[in-house]
């Protein structure tokens, strides 16, 4: 075998071009921690994370050094603040899973039939549906404050940003973050995630 050949069976293939993209500006801005080494000892993206998925753009051609501007885009606001505790993001995520499986009802279709005597049956809604109805319920009452609930609700059920929140509401995206942050610790307190926390 020549030195060629075994040279060349050694190369790396080439990183996809968005991929290398991505993880040549995550590293300019210090956001590294969504890269791994692979087998060849290059940065690659840690495929099947959120943070992966995340898609970085830099104006000014590309180049944070020469002053471009990075913006993320297609972040879940849950995973996108940083400065949320685990639990807070965990208590988030729980409050829409309750919300999303208690909207399923309006989303499967249910065969009605009419009776004589004007009852229904066969259109049952699922014991599931109700009860995360109801664990729904508990947590926005666990919420007590209207503009908690408000805030909490944009970001955890419709996945609203806080910029977007604080457009709508007309409040300082500081004040919308601090009220988001009391409304998911209230909810950590309601589904008992608080008990470990230091």
């Amino acid at each position: 075998m020549s030195r060629k050949t075994k040279h060349a069976k050694l190369q790396a293939p080439k990183l996809p071009k968005g991929e290398a993209e991505q993880v040549r500006i995550r590293r300019e801005v210090g956001h590294d921690f969504a890269l791994r080494d692979d087998a060849f000892g290059r940065k690659r993206l840690a495929a099947g994370t959120l943070e992966a998925a995340r898609v970085y753009e830099v104006s000014n051609d590309g180049y944070t050094a020469t002053g471009g501007i990075v913006r993320v885009r297609a972040v879940d606001p849950l995973v996108g603040i940083a400065s949320l505790s685990r639990q807070q993001r965990e208590a988030g995520l729980r409050y829409r899973e309750d919300f999303r499986c208690s909207q399923q009802a309006s989303v499967k279709p249910m065969h009605w039939t009419e009776r004589v005597d004007g009852g229904r049956h066969g259109g049952d809604i699922a014991d599931s549906v109700l009860e995360a109805g109801r664990a729904h319920a508990a947590a926005t009452r666990a919420l007590s404050h209207r503009d908690v609930a408000t805030v909490v609700r944009q970001v955890c059920c419709a996945e609203v940003s806080i910029n977007g929140v604080a457009e709508q509401t007309g409040e300082r995206r500081d004040l919308v973050t601090k009220l988001l942050k009391i409304g998911l610790d209230l909810l950590a307190v309601h589904y008992g995630m608080m008990m470990g926390r230091r």
